[in-house]
C-alpha cells in the first residue's frame, strides 16, 4: 500500500500512531493554554536559530492572550488535534487566509500540517504569512502550491524579523 492519510505515519507523545486523518476538531476557549504549548514547542525547536531561547524567552502570556482573543474572534475557526500528553496540531484560518498552524515536533513528518493547510484552503484561505527564516514552513507552503508575494512586513515579535506574504498559487484573492 502506498503512501495514504490511513496510514499510521509517525506516533504521538503518548505512543499513540498519528496520521493525517487525526481526528481534528474545533478548538474552544479551554484550549487556549494547550495552543500556546504547542506554539511554544514547535518555535522552541522550529524556530531555534530566529528566536534563541536564552536571549527571547518565548512570550507565554502575550501569546495566552493572543490565542483568547483569537478564539473569541467568530471569524476565525481555530481547529485542534489531541494527542495523549496534549495538542498535536493547530489550524487557524478565516475566509481569506491561514492564520496559525504548528504541529509538535513529535509529530513532524505525520502529514498533519499538510492536512491543517487543506482545511484552511477548503474554507477559502488563500494568503497567510510565514518567517522568512522558516524554511521548513516555506518548504511544505511550497509544495502545497503556495508561493512568496513579494510582500514583507516586520513580524510584531522580538527581534522582530521579517514575515513573508505567500499566497496558493493560480489564487485571485
Amino acid at each position: 500500500m502506498g503512501p495514504d492519510a490511513r496510514e499510521p505515519r509517525g506516533l504521538d507523545r503518548g505512543g499513540t500512531p498519528v496520521t493525517a486523518a487525526s481526528g481534528w476538531r474545533t478548538a474552544g476557549p479551554g484550549d487556549a493554554p494547550g495552543l500556546r504549548d504547542l506554539e511554544r514547542a514547535a518555535n522552541l525547536v522550529g524556530l531555534a536559530h530566529v528566536f534563541p531561547a536564552d536571549r527571547f524567552p518565548f512570550p507565554d502570556d502575550a501569546v495566552l492572550a493572543r490565542w483568547a482573543l483569537v478564539l473569541d474572534d467568530p471569524g476565525v475557526v481555530v481547529e485542534v488535534v489531541d494527542g495523549e500528553a496534549g495538542l498535536l496540531a493547530l489550524a487557524a484560518y478565516d475566509d481569506g487566509s491561514l492564520r496559525h498552524l504548528a504541529v509538535h515536533p513529535d509529530a513532524w513528518g505525520t502529514g498533519l500540517g499538510r492536512a491543517g493547510v487543506a482545511r484552511a484552503v477548503a474554507h477559502g484561505a488563500r494568503r497567510l504569512w510565514v518567517l522568512d527564516d522558516n524554511h521548513r514552513a516555506r518548504r511544505l507552503y511550497e509544495r502545497l502550491g503556495w508561493g512568496p508575494t513579494g510582500v514583507e512586513q516586520e513580524c510584531p515579535w522580538v527581534p522582530h524579523p521579517t514575515e513573508l506574504e505567500y499566497a496558493l498559487l493560480g489564487s485571485t484573492a
